[in-house]
């Protein structure tokens, strides 16, 4: 479970494609400069994206009377895809086509810039098992022969 304000907003009438290209602009960036470009992007999108991120905004601010706008950061914006409404496409000769009205999901959790998420590894994100093998440039394998290796070598076998 993330920490930050949450707002969400359910069965929108526009492709999670479509929202999901300008979702990817305003990531991870602080609140203000996000608003920023949503409020000048033409998209149906940047607006439905603009207004549950003020949502979520309003949310944090409400809830702690210490913020402010400058403050905040989007930790994260999800798209996911909503039920698609299946109508029929009238053609040529009596024949029919399959029209697909798609929808989506929003959810942008909004959080204060600096804030440490509580049980993270100090680096501000969650230790991985074979983290220091990775750093190491050693993949799975080897990290894993390495170990045995080095085993066998402290028995005394060498040298």
């Amino acid at each position: 479970m993330t920490t930050g304000w949450r707002a969400d907003v359910p069965y929108l009438r526009v492709s999670a494609t479509k929202v999901r290209r300008i979702a990817d602009n305003v990531r991870r960036k602080p609140y203000v400069e996000a608003m920023a470009l949503l409020a000048v992007l033409p998209h149906k999108g940047a607006r439905y994206i603009r207004k549950v991120m003020q949502s979520a905004a309003a949310n944090a601010l409400s809830q702690n009377k210490t913020l402010d706008e400058g403050m905040l950061y989007v930790k994260e914006v999800l798209i996911d895809v909503g039920p698609t409404m299946k109508r029929m496409w009238t053609r040529g000769r009596g024949r029919a086509d399959r029209l697909l009205k798609r929808s989506c999901h929003i959810s942008v959790v909004v959080d204060e810039v600096g804030r440490v998420e509580a049980g993270a590894a100090p680096s501000g994100k969650p230790a991985k098992a074979g983290e220091a093998a990775q750093r190491a440039g050693l993949s799975g394998k080897e990290a894993a022969q390495r170990g045995t290796k080095g085993k066998e070598g402290s028995s005394g076998s060498e040298g």
